[in-house]
């Protein structure tokens, strides 16, 4: 009964934060943003305290079922170890604690982490991990998959689907993205759980308080016969049943219950077990297991009103028949980060790559940065769209507080970038056209054509412009436009 309540919590939690890094529509994260914001690392960077202090108190209450039910990652290693597992009478045993691994790795997390070098911090979370493979790799077939019912609709006259374009965002985080996805299945296939107890720094950040839990599992060594039948089911290798004892590295239990499941002679119980000192419990047979409520009482989400929000893309074809050359990101001082993040600094020291905010950008304005420095993180760039003045996903939905949560009137009040013209480039510059689009697309009027010895160029009131890279986006020289928007430091 207890493996298929924590199995049945631990589908809900995977697919709903699958759904939520698939989703572009921006319809789920009103249902669902509350998944990613229970993450571990997310709510530690939010500071988060009511979070943390939960997932703290459920690990003392009923050890680590963080693991094994909300964090996606935990989830999926357990779908590939059963893979694994199949036909294998004997598929686990147990292992040796590896200390200086995994606490070598965990220092290295919390130095990484005070220190604000995210890349490395990136690359260990499980959560960004997990949203990277998602939103690199199962995304696209996901997009192809819409754009497919997209063409139906569109046949039968129907208007349920829209077209999306899917592109490439960053060609290092996709690399890593497979690498990281080859090594889990590899370790999960293998060996189980090995990435959580050997690797997964929040795993062993709630190690800590697992060892101390209310409820373990507990052999009764009156009745366990040491037929290793529980050694052999459990994916994290932290039952270790020799001739006369049998022993439960609670530290590295993730609470699956399968190894009750495999027990024949009712010697394995999910029960009461405060204040035992020795990993090894002799059951109190006068004592009776009890679950009062569901093992992650983390509260009800109170569900908000769905607003139907489809953006159309505009394309442009030059009237069907010139070829049109893509355009380019130009090379900026200073990296744009979105608004709702007060400045550079602050959104990549809290900003884990989870990639939810790429996923659900709209105006597909936001990729993975390639820069060694922020690689993995999210960055702004104008080739593809720019920051509409209304859209504000992606303060509504992050989970770390990277990105503060704002209206469409405080909006207005971030200025991330600010525009700059290249005279050289420039149409109406240089006397080949008069243009003027920047000026007509800018939606906060910081752009005025002036004049330029005998043409005109577009003049920048850098006090107004508020970096949303209209003007970038919509200038007709290609591949690098002659307006671009460099970021700023300090947003507000």
């Amino acid at each position: 009964m207890l493996k298929k309540l924590r199995v049945a919590l631990a589908v809900v939690f995977w697919v709903g934060i699958t759904l939520l890094l698939l989703d572009f529509t921006g319809v789920l994260h009103h249902y669902l943003g509350w998944m990613a914001k229970i993450q571990f690392l997310p709510a530690v960077l939010a500071l988060n305290v009511g979070v943390i202090v939960g997932l703290v108190l459920l690990t003392l209450v009923f050890g680590r079922v963080y693991c094994s039910i909300i964090c996606p990652l935990g989830v999926f290693q357990d779908a590939v170890s059963h893979l694994g597992t199949l036909g294998k009478r004997q598929p686990y045993h147990h292992k040796k604690e590896h200390p200086w691994l995994r606490y070598g790795v965990w220092v290295l997390f919390v130095v990484c982490l005070v220190a604000g070098i995210q890349v490395v911090v990136a690359f260990l979370a499980p959560y960004s991990a997990y949203g990277r493979m998602v939103q690199e790799l199962l995304q696209p077939i996901y997009l192809w998959g819409n754009n497919l019912l997209a063409l139906i609709a569109e046949r039968v006259g129907s208007y349920a689907f829209y077209e999306k374009e899917v592109w490439m965002r960053s060609l290092p985080t996709f690399i890593i993205a497979l690498v990281t996805l080859g090594i889990i299945i590899a370790l999960a296939f293998r060996g189980g759980r090995t990435y959580c107890n050997d690797i997964c720094p929040v795993g062993t950040t709630l190690s800590f308080f697992s060892r101390f839990a209310m409820f373990r599992p507990v052999i009764d060594t009156e009745k366990c016969k040491h037929c290793k039948a529980c050694e052999h089911h459990c994916k994290a290798s932290c039952i270790a049943i020799g001739k006369e004892s049998a022993q439960i590295d609670y530290s590295r239990c993730v609470d699956c219950f399968d190894c009750i499941g495999a027990c024949k002679f009712d010697a394995l119980k999910y029960r009461f077990a405060w204040g035992k000192k020795k990993e090894t419990v002799q059951a109190d047979n006068g004592r009776r297991a009890f679950m009062t409520g569901t093992a992650v009482a983390l509260g009800a989400a109170a569900l908000k009103g769905v607003e139907a929000r489809a953006q159309e893309i505009a394309k442009k074809t030059d009237g069907g028949f010139a070829h049109v050359l893509p355009k380019q990101a130009p090379e900026r001082e200073v990296p744009i980060t979105p608004p709702g993040s007060r400045s550079v600094k602050d959104f990549y020291r809290h900003c884990t790559g989870c990639q939810l905010c790429v996923a659900e950008c709209p105006n597909n304005v936001l990729r993975p940065s390639t820069d060694l420095e922020h690689l993995m993180q999210p960055q702004m760039s104008y080739e593809k769209g720019f920051c509409r003045p209304e859209c504000t996903r992606c303060s509504e939905l992050c989970p770390a507080g990277a990105i503060e949560k704002i209206t469409r009137e405080e909006k207005t009040q971030y200025h991330i970038g600010t525009a700059q013209v290249n005279p050289e480039l420039c149409l109406t510059a240089t006397g080949k056209s008069a243009c003027g689009k920047c000026s007509q697309a800018c939606p906060s009027g910081a752009i005025k054509l002036v004049a330029y010895g005998e043409n005109r160029i577009p003049a920048i009131a850098e006090e107004v412009c508020t970096g949303c890279g209209a003007c970038e986006y919509l200038c007709p020289v290609r591949p690098i436009s002659a307006i671009t928007v460099n970021g700023k430091y300090q947003h507000v």
